[in-house]
């Protein structure tokens, strides 16, 4: 049993990005008074957003008195806050549509354009000389997922993937609309004559992939966990798909282990050299292409 597996049960907390506070809408609109969101801010397709306005619907006794949206209407002027400045997503917006953000053209202008909008730098730590992100799903083939706003999840390939197989010639991504499943093949990469299938870590639509790495590939070795991202996914079932990934200090344990099996492959009897923290090799599959590439890959990207 591989350790993303062994995850399967556990509960994890849905995790956003570029957020201070995971406090949900309706705690910060100060109808309620505890909350924390578990569906990345995609209040329209929240079951707890639909379950308070089922309650408000008919009006069960003891149940709040009004939904957030109804709240927020009261306030007058700079108070009346749009629900992404509220959770973090822009600096500064004020509702001019009276909270009805399933016709609102901001919202929806939101949704398509920030697929294909670059990451950034991401908080990292190493793990025997490994970058691990913060706040980053791992499968464990290798690949991130990192959940954004409106539970949408964007793939790529973590630092030790990138270091193992070296400078990559070329990406070959899904198509738009293509649908993957997580622990299936999702996209396929080459280096000079060989290829190599590398899982999704999700279950889902293709609505976005990035354009620049099919033009510059070697971007996703140089910055794996930002603008070296693969493709976006609208996924099928987000909790679902979460808890069968790595997540936090697992994520950690099993990177080592990783480190460990790599240095018993290149290096056989020096295992314990990974745990004192040297620089990783670059490029593993051309430092040593003696093991062979399919060994390599096989092992590593369980395919």
């Amino acid at each position: 049993m591989t350790a993303a597996k062994n995850t399967i049960g556990k509960k994890k907390k849905v995790v956003g990005f570029n957020i201070l506070e995971n406090e949900c809408i309706w705690m910060k609109a100060g109808v309620i008074n505890f909350k924390l969101c578990d569906n990345a801010y995609d209040c329209i397709n929240c079951e707890f957003d639909k379950a308070m306005t089922k309650a408000l619907e008919k009006a069960k006794e003891g149940k709040i008195s009004e939904s957030w949206r109804q709240s927020m209407r009261k306030k007058v002027g700079e108070e009346r806050l749009c629900r992404h400045m509220l959770t973090g997503r822009v600096p500064f917006k004020l509702c001019h549509h009276n909270f009805e953000c399933e016709t609102c053209e901001f919202d929806q202008s939101l949704e398509d354009i920030e697929p294909q909008e670059a990451l950034g730098e991401t908080r990292v730590h190493q793990v025997y000389g490994y970058l691990v992100p913060y706040d980053y799903y791992f499968h464990d083939g290798h690949t991130w997922a990192r959940v954004e706003y409106g539970g949408r999840i964007r793939v790529g390939l973590d630092d030790f993937a990138v270091k193992l197989v070296g400078p990559v010639d070329e990406f070959i991504l899904p198509s738009l609309g293509a649908k993957v499943r997580q622990t299936e093949p999702g996209l396929r990469l080459a280096r000079e004559s060989n290829e190599a299938e590398v899982l999704s870590p999700v279950e889902g639509t293709v609505i976005a992939v990035n354009t620049k790495i099919m033009k510059e590939p070697r971007i996703t070795n140089k910055r794996p966990y930002s603008d070296g991202w693969l493709y976006v996914v609208e996924p099928r079932r987000l909790k679902t798909n979460l808890r069968k990934l790595l997540f936090g200090e697992e994520t950690d344990k099993w990177m080592q282990h990783e480190v460990e099996k790599l240095y018993s492959i290149v290096m056989p009897g020096h295992e314990r050299l990974a745990a004192t923290g040297g620089k990783p090799i670059e490029d593993v599959y051309g430092t040593v292409p003696e093991i062979g590439w399919k060994k390599l890959v096989g092992e590593f990207f369980k395919t």
